[in-house]
């Protein structure tokens, strides 16, 4: 190939609002235009209007007007001449066209762009369709490199789910409502699921799952089949085909059968029926995902059944529609496992229930099967269900959606984390097994139906997700699913390009703080494999480490006053580390081969423990903590050089959401520091935990209409106590006289922003405002609301260079609203430099 890469300084862009994603088609700069060269007509061979083909010729007009500010005519028949043609290789030998035989398989398409003819040709229509966005995505980075190349995707099965409920609501979702349903029935516009439906195919996925693994049996009612016709017609023409999650009692508790035994005759006639029905309204149904036997879900466990039974009963039912079952490997005991047992491990469960089915499944079932053996955590060792399943195909579950990461609020990017498990060598009877390559590809196994899932939840929000920035994530989940060798900055850097222009400063700046922003969540949430040390029983989101443990969920640190860490050996703990081949065994069964990201995760150890940086354990805790909430601390400093080099609306949203998580990183530090001091009773040797001399702890101001109290969990309030006022309705205020040096410092109010309230608040210094605001974060944030005053709803905004001298007064008054007491912890006086 020849030519190169343009790059250039843009200007301030016109507002926008995310809608596009990656899709903007804006306009390239002049100079760069210059090089641009493109043919004088689109050729789409395909005149039906719902043909991905036919899509691909009005995307090809629509994107290079946009990028390249020319209009080209699309026509439908073959001509000798320049031109961008898109067609199957059938439909383009037919036509009249020369091309060498192509190693393409199903999907897969040969891009040329070397003469005067571009061709874009597909092994079938959606493999057209992706070359078309493949191009269209050189030209929008200013990309005109001559290429002549052919590309095939990884895996057959490059799936979304959404977990949208019927009622609208979204579970584990953090960006409104959803786009699919609303009152128990599916909507009427159709608008957002085909705008949703190019994004995805933008990005090669080939299928959708649009409700909740938690299903409701009414989507199987006459009126939401109807509905699901609808939306699988939005949909086809981009290559999107769409599935439904099933709810395994739907024959008694909606059909009025007696039983759900997927033995049962008269339950395999129903799910036969109910089948044929949804086929009728969806031909190209993709078929069902269930969860069974999870989380309160029924399953076939219930009538002593095997798990192969209840995904066998789907099987055959979608078998000769030509669909498939994805049947889910979260199954685990959540009622009755004890963790004084030092045996009982939630992580053993998946592997548990699954190995001994590996040859009972019906080929037309995938296991779906997340990529850590507890739940989306911030880091957790591949699960070894992938090395069990030999004879049975299977998909990786991964989670755009945020869910324990910080929930769309926080910029976590996740590829370099979904790396470590797709490029793990799970080492299969001694030979090469890397979870991407060799078992998701299905040539480890010899498979043809494996690949990806990929939990996304996007909403009404016009960002999709939320967060402009948090779109990366889906962006490169559908390339990995693509190409599971693809290199995390590579893919963030034409996400960038296509979603923020062309500009370096704001290049290198998205690249750097992305490509630091999962490092730093992992440190200051959880680290050394201790899981994401979050609310397990609640939202999952902010701090509450005491919630790991003392409950049947399972996702325990057995941290006490002495020692930490799951011991997960064979000769001394649960047993989980066998579950893996014996040279990965072999590797976590000892402290010293175990990865040190990984050691709480498979070794219960002394706080003492000394790590190969010669840190002990609890201090590494410390250190890690503060480390991580520092650079979170940069992101807004950082983000804010941008300005003017980004739209106006998405550059303010986004700095809001960056200035909040460096807020809520010091929640983090701070309540994981201060419990596991407290718990271990060890002192951070430098001195930070628990001493924080630029604060102003709100129990110790002046209180009018203020009272102290408590807080649960303990270590989400600065000095173990809050102030709130004393009712719901009267004016407040606290106040102080400071004593800091003279100088300009930034000033950190922390409060609780509450869920069914929204409480005043004004900043006064010697009786000047220095600014107002009100506790709506409800409303400009998307995590999982809380009533509570916890590590949830704990947060700060900060007033940057205030003048002060020693002596001023500050005082804060508050009106309180609804459930909102407008609650305090502090006030930092932080001099420059100071994160605290």
């Amino acid at each position: 190939m020849r030519g190169i890469w343009f790059l250039a300084t843009v200007g301030l862009a016109a507002a926008e609002d995310g809608l596009d994603g990656w899709l903007r088609y804006a306009r390239l700069p002049d100079d760069i235009l210059n090089q641009a060269k493109v043919p004088t007509t689109i050729v789409a061979l395909n005149d039906t209007q719902t043909s991905p083909i036919y899509v691909a010729g009005q995307e090809l007009q629509k994107g290079i007007r946009g990028i390249l500010g020319k209009t080209l005519d699309v026509a439908h028949e073959y001509s000798e001449g320049p031109s961008v043609i898109v067609g199957t290789i059938e439909a383009f030998v037919n036509s009249g066209g020369v091309i060498d035989a192509l190693d393409l398989e199903e999907d897969g398409f040969w891009l040329n762009t070397q003469g005067d003819t571009v061709e874009i040709i597909g092994q079938n229509d959606r493999g057209a369709l992706y070359g078309t966005f493949e191009y269209l995505s050189m030209l929008g980075q200013g990309n005109f490199t001559e290429v002549a190349y052919a590309t095939n995707p990884s895996a057959s099965i490059r799936w979304v789910n959404q977990w949208d409920n019927m009622d609208g609501t979204i579970e584990r979702g953090y960006a409104g409502l959803s786009i699919f349903f609303k009152d128990n029935a599916t909507v009427s516009n159709m608008t957002r699921i085909s705008e949703y439906a190019r994004l995805l195919a933008s990005i090669r996925v080939n299928g959708i799952i649009i409700n909740n693994v938690n299903a409701n049996p009414i989507i199987l009612s006459d009126e939401n089949i109807a509905g699901l016709k609808k939306i699988a017609d939005a949909m086809r023409p981009w290559g999107i085909r769409i599935g439904i999650s099933l709810n395994f009692a739907s024959p008694q508790t909606f059909g009025g059968l007696n039983t759900f035994d997927p033995l049962d005759e008269s339950v395999i006639t129903w799910w036969s029926n109910i089948t044929s029905k949804l086929y009728e309204h969806v031909p190209d149904l993709a078929g069902y995902l269930v969860k069974a036997n999870s989380e309160g879900q029924p399953g076939p466990l219930t009538y002593n059944r095997t798990l192969s039974d209840g995904a066998n009963l789907f099987a055959k039912a979608v078998e000769p529609h030509g669909g498939i079952v994805m049947f889910r490997a979260f199954v685990y005991d959540s009622v009755t496992l004890n963790e004084s047992n030092w045996k009982d491990d939630r992580a053993n469960a998946a592997v548990d229930f699954f190995r001994d089915l590996d040859d009972k499944f019906d080929d037309n079932v995938i296991v779906q099967v997340k990529y850590g053996p507890i739940d989306f955590q911030v880091r957790e060792p591949p699960s070894p269900l992938f090395a069990h399943l030999q004879q049975t195909a299977s998909a990786i579950e991964l989670q755009v959606s945020q869910e324990y990461l910080g929930q769309q609020c926080h910029l976590v990017y996740l590829p370099p984390l979904w790396k470590t498990v797709l490029d793990f060598d799970l080492r299969v009877d001694g030979e090469k097994s890397v979870i991407g390559t060799d078992i998701l590809s299905g040539k480890r196994f010899n498979k043809k139906l494996t690949g990806y899932a990929g939990v996304v939840n996007v909403g009404l929000n016009t960002t999709w997700l939320g967060s402009h920035l948090a779109m990366s994530n889906l962006y490169a989940y559908g390339r990995l699913a693509w190409d599971p060798t693809d290199d995390s900055v590579a893919m963030l850097q034409a996400w960038t390009r296509l979603t923020f222009g062309l500009d370096e400063t704001v290049l290198d700046t998205i690249t750097q703080m992305s490509m630091e922003s999962w490092p730093a969540y992992e440190n200051y949430t959880g680290n050394l494999g201790i899981q994401t040390l979050t609310d397990i029983t609640g939202p999952h989101y902010g701090p509450n480490p005491q919630s790991m443990d003392n409950n049947p969920w399972g996702q325990w640190t057995r941290a006490d006053s002495d020692s930490i860490g799951m011991d997960r050996t064979v000769w001394n703990g649960t047993g989980y580390s066998g579950q893996y081949p014996a040279e990965i065994a072999a590797q976590f069964e000892a402290i010293e081969s175990t990865p040190e990201d990984l050691l709480l995760w498979f070794h219960h150890v002394p706080y003492t423990h000394v790590l190969r940086s010669g840190k002990t354990v609890i201090q590494h805790f410390y250190d890690a903590h503060y480390a991580g909430a520092e650079t979170a601390a940069s992101f807004p400093g950082r983000w804010a050089q941008l300005h003017g080099r980004i739209d106006a609306q998405r550059f303010n949203e986004t700095a809001f959401r960056l200035e909040y998580q460096a807020g809520h990183a010091i929640v983090w530090r701070d309540a994981i520091n201060e419990f596991y001091a407290n718990t271990s009773g060890i002192a951070d040797e430098r001195g930070r935990v628990g001493d924080h001399p630029w604060r102003v702890e709100a129990e110790h101001m002046q209180l009018s209409g203020y009272k102290v109290t408590g807080v649960t969990p303990f270590e989400v309030a600065s000095g173990l106590r809050i102030v709130q006022t004393v009712d719901n309705e009267t004016t407040a205020s606290v106040s102080a006289t400071l004593d800091y040096p003279a100088g300009t410092y930034d000033l950190a109010v922390a409060y609780y922003d509450l869920y069914e309230g929204k409480a005043e608040y004004e900043l006064f210094l010697n009786d000047e405002s220095l600014g107002s605001w009100v506790g709506d974060l409800e409303e400009r944030l998307g995590y999982t609301l809380t009533r509570g005053i916890d590590g949830h709803s704990a947060t700060r905004i900060t007033f940057k260079g205030v003048d002060i001298k020693e002596g001023d007064v500050v005082r804060i008054e508050t009106l309180p609203n609804g459930r909102e007491t407008a609650p305090l912890d502090y006030l930092a006086v932080l001099p420059p430099g100071v994160v605290d």
